[in-house]
């Protein structure tokens, strides 16, 4: 019964997140998701009509980075350096300023180191 009613409020928290956050082709939207092992980053165009088109993407699974994820050690180090490639990856694609979608998680932990490796980078929110 637990678990149900945390998954519900994180729909709801979601829901109220995306109310308000949508990507533009001036300032996309940084989402985050995250599993109990992996950490996942995409930068997402919201056009008006239709389905959203993803420009760029970053996990702890990606090959640029897979090698130093293995030597890391916590899940809050691995997300910094996710953090750090999403960055890197829409700096070369000319996109410097985003909006952070969190997806309905809390802003600590994961979801803030990532936050905070990407604006290490240079990306700003």
């Amino acid at each position: 019964m637990e678990r149900e009613e945390k998954v519900l409020r994180r729909k709801r928290r979601r829901l109220r997140v995306r109310k308000k956050v949508f990507g533009t082709p001036d300032r996309p939207r940084l989402c985050v998701y995250k599993s109990l092992k992996h950490i996942y980053a995409q930068i997402v165009i919201d056009p008006p009509l239709g389905p959203c088109k993803v420009l760029t993407g970053a996990s702890t699974l990606s090959p640029e980075i897979r090698n130093e994820v293995k030597r890391l050690k916590g899940k809050i180090e691995k997300a910094k350096l996710v953090g750090r490639l999403i960055a890197e990856k829409a700096l070369k694609l000319g996109i410097k300023k985003v909006v952070f979608d969190r997806a309905g998680y809390k802003y600590h932990g994961r979801v803030k180191a990532l936050a905070e490796g990407a604006r290490e980078k240079g990306l700003e929110f």
